[in-house]
C-alpha cells in the first residue's frame, strides 16, 4: 500500500520529496532540478537561497494566486454583461456570433466577443459558477498562460463549428470555452490517475442538456470540448525535455485546425 501525502491524508501517491522524503501528491509537490520539493522544503529554500522559479507539473509557474486570470474572465464576462444589460439589443447584435456576419461582413472580431456575451442573469450565472468550479483547479496545475491559451481556443473552436454548421444561427456565451475545461479536466484527471467516473458523469450530463434542449447551440458545446481535450493532451504528455515546445506545438495546431473550420466555412458561406 503507498503512503498517504503528508498533507492530504487519504491521498496515496508515490512520489517523495527528494529533500526531506515525505510523500508528496500532485498538489503539494514542485519540480526539483532532481525529483520534486514538498511545499515545506521549497519555501525553505526560498528563504535561504536563491533559486529557480519554481514549476507545476506541466510546466507553469508556481503563483501565489493560481486562480487570477480565472478571476479576470470572470470580471471580464460581467462586466461586459452589465454593457448589454445597458446598451441593449443594439450592443448584442453588434457583438453575438453569426457566420454570415462573420464572413459576409468581415467581422471575424465576433467569433471572440461572442463568448463573452449571455443572454440573461441565469445564463451568465451558470457558466461563470461553472468558470469558478473548473477555472482554479486548471489555472494552478498547468499555470496562467497555458490556462488562457486553453480557455480562449476552447471558445473559438466552438464558434468555428457554429459557423461551419449553421452559419445563420445566432449564438453567444461562454459555453465552448466552458466545455474546453471540462474536456481539459478529463484529460487531466487521466494523465495524473484520478478517477473519472465523477467528471465524467458531470459530461454526460450536460451532453444530454445539450443535445436534447432545443434553445442550445451544441455545435458551440462540441467544438470547445474537443479542442479543450486535444490542446490538454498536449499539455499532458508532451515529453519533459522537450515541453515548452510541444505544448506550444500542440496549441498552434489546435488553433490552425479551429482557423481551418473558419476558411472552409468561409468558403461555403461566399
Amino acid at each position: 500500500m503507498l503512503p498517504d501525502c503528508y498533507r492530504h491524508p487519504g491521498r496515496e501517491t508515490g512520489v517523495r520529496c527528494s529533500r526531506c522524503e515525505k510523500p508528496v501528491c500532485p498538489e503539494c509537490r514542485v519540480e526539483a532540478a532532481v525529483g520534486f520539493h514538498c511545499l515545506d522544503c521549497f519555501h525553505e529554500g526560498r528563504s535561504s537561497a536563491r533559486v529557480a522559479a519554481p514549476r507545476t507539473e506541466y510546466g507553469g509557474q508556481v503563483v501565489r494566486d493560481g486562480a487570477l486570470v480565472t478571476k479576470a474572465l470572470i470580471a471580464a464576462n460581467l462586466v461586459v454583461w452589465l454593457l448589454a444589460f445597458t446598451g441593449g439589443d443594439g450592443f448584442v447584435a453588434r457583438w453575438i456570433m453569426q457566420g454570415d456576419a462573420v464572413v459576409l461582413g468581415h467581422q471575424w472580431y465576433r467569433m471572440i466577443t461572442s463568448v463573452f456575451l449571455h443572454q440573461n442573469i441565469l445564463h451568465i450565472a451558470m457558466n461563470m459558477w461553472s468558470l469558478w468550479v473548473l477555472g482554479p483547479y486548471l489555472e494552478k496545475v498547468l499555470g496562467r498562460m497555458r490556462f488562457l491559451a486553453l480557455y480562449l481556443v476552447s471558445g473559438l473552436a466552438g464558434s468555428a463549428l457554429v459557423m461551419a454548421t449553421d452559419p445563420a444561427k445566432m449564438v453567444l456565451g461562454a459555453s465552448g470555452a466552458i466545455f474546453g475545461l471540462l474536456g481539459a479536466v478529463i484529460v487531466i484527471h487521466r494523465h495524473r490517475g484520478y478517477q473519472l467516473g465523477p467528471i465524467i458523469a458531470v459530461l454526460v450530463v450536460n451532453l444530454v442538456a445539450t443535445f436534447s434542449l432545443g434553445f442550445i447551440a451544441w455545435q458551440a458545446h462540441i467544438g470547445g470540448l474537443v479542442a479543450g481535450m486535444l490542446i490538454a493532451a498536449g499539455y499532458a504528455y508532451a515529453p519533459a525535455d522537450r515541453r515548452n515546445a510541444v505544448q506550444g506545438l500542440g496549441v498552434v495546431l489546435v488553433a490552425a485546425l479551429v482557423a481551418g473550420v473558419s476558411l472552409y466555412a468561409a468558403v461555403q458561406i461566399t
